[in-house]
């Protein structure tokens, strides 16, 4: 046991408790090809240690993890009680809005399932019992296990507003920036988000626009909270249960891209421990966000029954005897496309109950591995860096919901006359 030791000591002491938990459920012939694992290249390679350490401990927290509380911080009058009022889970908890500043003047916590939302006053505020409030808002965002920062689109980004967003940023707290009100600006949108990322120093990308008042793009909100910080994926998905199929799809997502960078090192029994570790963490992350409690012995149970791991050798040695395809794309496709098509049975499995033909699982894991194949090809037949792999499959994924590759026999709620799993 000395190389598991070795390995957990990566880990924080709860974290380290979890491991050897799961490890203790692994047969014994799992548990020597693991050490067999640790034995091999791994020790000797540093950067490649650290990534498999952040890989599992990313796993780890979506299966296992379970933060509490998400507050909306921000200036005065942005709409923040508004968001709050479409996250919670009573009417009665709502806040009062109003379109005068300062509405809020204290902070206002509500109940969302599994996790609390807190509403605080605005963090821009002068004045003696302004700087109350805003110390108010600004110690809940201390104790926050996210922020969600809200600022006003039609307003800007404006001094007082950056300041708001650096102090936050020093938090070193996952966040998410949240550019309310886009309805005010719909002709100058893409102009508007240019200007407020670079004022705040973000990407694009990293600024959600929103409008609390219609609702427009809340899910890409809860999406983005799921993102910054995997530990919140389960009780997102039992607090908010509209959003379980999204949220379950960022785990797919999270696990595929992961799957990609195993698949780019040449590990001994690549097929048999870490995409099959990976695979059972995302499986137990996405029974959780349905409200499911199974084993990881469950979990590994489903991924043999469907023999993905079969599916996936088959489909290396068909595509690999076609030739011109460089050998670490044909991995990472098929690596990747196969923890997609496991957790697309997971989603169907835990909202319905039914159990997937092989044909389907087959016919999916085909479709996905050269979609993903196409768009990668352009990388070049030279094998490039992992966080490449994994932004370019990411952007790939993002576009591919989970609507496009669900049949329609499958549909949520639907009986599709195959199998069910108990």
């Amino acid at each position: 046991m000395k190389t598991m030791d070795n390995l957990l000591e990566n880990f924080s002491p709860e974290t380290r408790e979890k491991i050897r938990t799961l490890w203790d459920t692994l047969p014994e012939a799992e548990r020597t090809a693991f050490e067999f694992l640790l034995r091999g290249d791994i020790p000797s390679n540093t950067t490649l240690l650290k990534l498999l350490v952040k890989l599992a401990t990313t796993q780890l927290k979506m299966a296992f993890g379970d933060k509490k509380q998400v507050v909306i911080l921000g200036p005065t009058n942005v709409g923040k009680s508004t968001l709050f009022n479409q996250l919670i889970q009573d009417s009665a908890d709502r806040a009062e809005v109003s379109p005068l500043p300062g509405t809020t003047r204290q902070n206002k916590a509500a109940d969302a399932g599994l996790f609390t939302i807190v509403d605080t006053p605005g963090a821009d505020a002068v004045g003696e019992t302004a700087n109350q409030e805003r110390q108010s808002a600004m110690e809940a965002a201390r104790s926050a296990d996210c922020i969600i920062l809200v600022f006003d689109a039609s307003q800007g980004i404006k001094q007082s507003e950056l300041a708001i967003a650096q102090e936050v940023f020093q938090l070193q707290k996952p966040w998410v920036v949240a550019l309310n009100k886009i309805d005010l600006v719909k002709r100058d949108l893409d102009r508007v988000i240019e200007l407020a990322s670079k004022n705040l120093g973000l990407k694009p990308d990293q600024i959600i626009p929103i409008s609390a008042q219609s609702g427009q793009n809340i899910s890409r909100v809860v999406m983005g909270i799921a993102l910054v910080e995997p530990e919140m994926i389960a009780a997102l998905g039992r607090g908010l249960p509209q959003f379980r199929r999204q949220l379950a799809w960022r785990t797919i997502i999270s696990t595929a891209t992961a799957s990609a960078a195993v698949a780019l090192v040449p590990l001994p029994v690549i097929d048999f421990i870490p995409l099959a570790g990976l695979q059972t963490m995302m499986t137990l992350s996405i029974a959780r966000i349905y409200r499911f409690e199974i084993s990881p012995a469950r979990a590994r149970e489903l991924i043999a029954t469907l023999g993905l791991g079969y599916l996936g050798r088959t489909l290396f040695y068909e595509l690999s005897k076609m030739g011109g395809i460089p050998g670490w794309l044909l991995s990472v496709a098929i690596a990747s496309s196969i923890t997609v098509t496991m957790g697309y049975a997971a989603i169907l499995w835990f909202e319905s109950g039914v159990r997937v033909s092989t044909a389907t699982l087959n016919q999916i894991s085909r479709q996905i591995t050269q979609k993903i194949i196409h768009s990668l090809k352009n990388i070049g037949k030279k094998k490039p860096g992992v966080e490449t792999v994994q932004e370019e499959l990411s952007s790939i994924l993002e576009k591919l919901q989970p609507e496009q590759i669900i049949p329609k026999e499958h549909s949520p709620g639907e009986d599709s006359g195959e199998g069910r799993l108990k």
